[in-house]
């Protein structure tokens, strides 16, 4: 129990006179006492009340309160019904020796204080074995699902475990409560967190890694902000575990990191580059795509490179199934197909925004390669992954599959950016400025006379409006730009001016 709540007991009306620093201190028991040495009676950790009888001058009281503090007293109370008042030298000789000292009113007995303290602190000594007994047991080897096993059981408290995208890791929770508990954990100022939801409330804490992006969170079921250190306890038993689970994944990302470089260097023994694809648990006749991921933190100094943080990103968008290699040219996993590689991207994105929705300023850049099937296609798939990365890093974050890269897209994304806002002005900026001047509509004309493939009729359709005013508005375009809209070529000039602005 706490000095804070023994002071917060409205009944008993006592005043901190000293130590207001100290009122996170715990005390263990309560210690009665008027001997002007009771050293040989105290094993540490007790409140001791005294009448202070024991004083008959001033230097008493810096006596009494060195051998207090020597052994290891967490607080004493002093009674006003001897002396009249708490004497200033016993507050000074407190207040020299780091001993909160609080002031016990007449009307309030000693064996009140006791009555009152002994069950909460028998309360909280069972919890504590309860909760040895749980630290015990991870110590040993328990699991997670053990260990919300032992909470429930122990301490009549649920638990899970959840990604930061609401992937629930392990432990029972709704899943759409693990998505807005995540969001929560991801904006959450400081941890922990207390969140009340229509399913009840619950007590958030941080579990692993440094960046919230690629850690989990530990959800308690209750609001527990006020026994943080029991929730940081349950905290340190989920990391353990996952550090346990990290050793053996540690070895699985070294294999999948030289199947992809021996893949990428040109390797030639179809032998050895089967027996890597079994490692990473996928059948040569198996479907798979390669990702490539990238993680940029906004105004990160320090930390994980975008590479690390991006495996690490990827790891918990997909768990448990993939490991990811970090690399010089971003995080590399093989990812076993169970549907297509479109879905597997769709999953990604879904991810990736939630990330970024929770962490503004974080860029997430994922690639996807097509459907693979047997070693031999790792390294085209890495290649086709590493394209469609950079395309995403291109705009400023995402997820892109393989069939964008092969489109005017990535030609866009390779041309650096002042040469394309260069090439996007100086053939647009006469529509732009006629359509400022003359409150037109050429511009938007022009983009779906092009989407519409030259199609007057539906361009028309489209704009709503007569099939002659779209044959001005394109004769307007081909004289201020100085192009010919019948020709292939002018219309992609113009088409990737529009893509770039």
């Amino acid at each position: 129990m706490r000095i804070r709540d023994l002071v917060g007991i409205e009944e008993l009306r006592l005043t901190l006179l000293v130590g207001e620093e100290h009122l996170d201190r715990d005390f263990t028991g309560v210690q009665i006492t008027d001997l002007p040495d009771p050293g040989r009676y105290l094993s540490g950790g007790e409140l001791v009340l005294s009448g202070l009888m024991w004083r008959n001058e001033p230097a008493d009281s810096e006596r009494f309160v060195a051998r207090l503090a020597k052994a290891g007293v967490a607080a004493l109370g002093a009674g006003r019904a001897w002396l009249g008042a708490v004497p200033d030298d016993l507050v000074q000789a407190c207040r020299a020796h780091g001993l909160p000292l609080l002031e016990v009113p007449v009307e309030v007995s000693f064996r009140t204080i006791a009555e009152m303290i002994t069950p909460r602190l028998a309360e909280l000594r069972d919890a504590l074995g309860r909760h040895r007994r749980i630290v015990a047991a991870v110590a040993e080897g328990a699991g997670l699902p053990e260990l919300f096993a032992l909470m429930e059981g122990e301490l009549a408290m649920t638990g899970a475990v959840i990604s930061a995208t609401g992937t629930v890791i392990a432990g029972t929770l709704d899943q759409a409560d693990a998505v807005r508990l995540a969001h929560e954990y991801l904006t959450a100022p400081r941890l922990p967190h207390a969140v009340r939801t229509p399913a009840g409330t619950f007590t958030l804490f941080g579990v692993g890694r440094e960046h919230r992006a690629a850690s989990w969170a530990l959800v308690c079921g209750g609001d527990l902000l006020g026994e943080a250190d029991l929730g940081f306890e349950l905290a340190a038993c989920v990391a353990l575990e996952r550090t346990r689970t990290e050793e053996g994944r540690r070895v699985e990302r070294r294999l999948a990191g030289q199947l992809i470089a021996l893949a990428v260097s040109g390797g030639r023994d179809p032998a050895e580059l089967n027996a890597g694809l079994r490692t990473c648990g996928i059948g040569l006749a198996e479907p798979y795509a390669v990702v490539n991921a990238t993680v940029i933190r906004a105004g990160a100094a320090r930390g994980p490179d975008p590479a690390t943080l991006g495996g690490q990103v990827l790891e918990e968008l997909l768990h448990p199934r993939v490991v990811a290699a970090a690399g010089a040219e971003g995080a590399v996993a093989l990812v076993p197909l169970a549907g297509t590689a479109g879905e597997l991207a769709e999953t990604l994105r879904a991810g990736a925004r939630a990330l970024t929705a929770g962490l503004p300023g974080t860029r997430v850049s994922i690639g996807v390669s097509a459907s693979l099937t047997g070693s031999s296609a790792i390294r085209g798939g890495a290649e086709e992954a590493g394209h469609a990365r950079r395309l995403a890093e291109a705009r400023g974050g995402g997820v892109v599959t393989s069939d964008e890269i092969y489109t005017h897209a990535l030609l866009l994304a390779t041309v650096p950016d002042d040469v394309r806002r260069s090439f996007a002005a100086r053939t647009l900026d006469p529509l732009l400025d006629y359509d400022r001047r003359h409150q037109s509509d050429l511009v938007r004309t022009l983009g779906t006379f092009l989407e519409c493939v030259g199609s007057w009729n539906a361009c028309a359709e489209r704009l709503h409006v007569h099939v002659n005013t779209v044959r001005y508005r394109i004769r307007r375009v081909e004289e201020l730009t100085g192009r010919d809209l019948s020709t292939m070529a002018d219309r992609v000039d113009l088409f990737l001016a529009l893509r770039a602005s």
